[in-house]
């Protein structure tokens, strides 16, 4: 009996000697995300990138993000939108990529049966439960400052800004300011990098934090 138990666990410790040992992040729809790369403490992690092909992306579980505030204006909960960058757009391509004269970024935005679906469930995971036509789903880091197209830890259910007059749409600020940081890269002015941790850490305040002005 003693020796057909040890030949019964055996294969079993063998098993789980060899078991990966990394996390993924298994979401609402039942899929899992592509964790890109791991990033160092105070870096913002690093997506898959475009794809030919994009996929619904797993959310964060129901209820389990927050919305901050700022001023009336919407922040993301940074353990659950932290942002995430674009492999491709690098300071030393920029000049190829988000600054490259006839655009980059339709070439490269998911397609709305993809966003769509994503968004719903994206609105589950932040608990919000109006309109889905009045708020937008919303690249933290946009595509134009090298955000990654269809990451999850990119996206979220931005909330209405303050004066928003129901069933009207998004009003979105956040868009000026991205089409600003976006202008100041390609003019010199800002780094690349700087732009991406300002917009990534307070969307509100990155012209300020950059010193630049409108």
């Amino acid at each position: 009996m003693a020796s057909f138990v040890r030949r019964l666990l055996l294969p079993l410790a063998a098993l789980l000697l060899v078991a990966p040992t990394g996390c993924s992040t298994t979401g609402s729809s039942g899929g899992t995300a592509d964790a890109g790369t791991k990033p160092a403490a105070g870096q913002i992690p690093t997506g898959a990138g475009p794809q030919r092909r994009y996929t619904v992306q797993s959310q964060p579980a129901a209820g389990m993000c927050h919305y901050r505030h700022t001023g009336g204006q919407p922040l993301p909960d940074p353990a659950c939108t932290p942002g995430a960058l674009n492999p491709d757009v690098t300071p030393a391509t920029i000049n190829t990529t988000i600054c490259r004269k006839g655009g980059y970024t339709s070439g490269i935005r998911p397609p709305a049966n993809i966003t769509d679906k994503e968004k719903h469930l994206n609105a589950a995971s932040y608990g919000y439960a109006d309109s889905l036509h009045d708020a937008e789903y919303d690249h933290l880091i946009s595509l134009q400052l090298g955000g990654d197209p269809n990451d999850p830890r990119n996206l979220w259910v931005e909330l209405p800004s303050p004066g928003h007059k129901p069933g009207a749409g998004p009003n979105n600020p956040k868009d000026a300011i991205e089409t600003h940081l976006h202008t100041a890269i390609c003019k010199g002015t800002i780094t690349l990098t700087a732009a991406q941790h300002a917009i990534a850490t307070n969307w509100t305040t990155a012209e300020s934090a950059l010193g630049i002005a409108r």
